[in-house]
């Protein structure tokens, strides 16, 4: 399960600590074309995501590699199923209707939290 969970969790990590780095060190028009839902929300609460997906990608990481409250990964995984969940809400009821990858992030987080639990 330890090599399962690394393969599952490393890449979601690796997009989270990417995408939330974005959202922390970019302007709005530098997120736009990748991200159209940026305008509907205030800028601090956008930076805030940024750093909660930061936080959370290292959660997924830290506390597995150094055995220091591993129970915090799966904590930190179900943050991510919840996050995407509001994501899925706001893609929604905006123009961009295209949730393939929040539905594929959610299912990952949802397997992360499935072998997290079993480390």
């Amino acid at each position: 399960m330890n090599i399962a969970y690394w393969i599952v969790a490393g890449p979601l990590a690796l997009f989270y600590f990417s995408a939330g780095t974005l959202k922390v060190i970019r302007s709005r028009d530098h997120l736009r074309p990748m991200m159209a839902w940026v305008d509907r929300i205030p800028l601090p609460a956008l930076r805030a995501l940024g750093a909660v997906e930061t936080l959370g990608a290292t959660g997924l990481i830290l506390p597995p590699l150094t055995g220091i409250a591993p129970a915090l990964a799966a904590a930190a995984a179900i943050g991510f199923v919840l996050l995407q969940t509001g994501a899925i809400a706001v893609h929604l009821t905006g123009e961009d209707r295209r949730i393939a990858l929040n539905a594929a992030l959610t299912v990952a987080a949802a397997v992360t939290i499935w072998l997290a639990v079993r480390l």
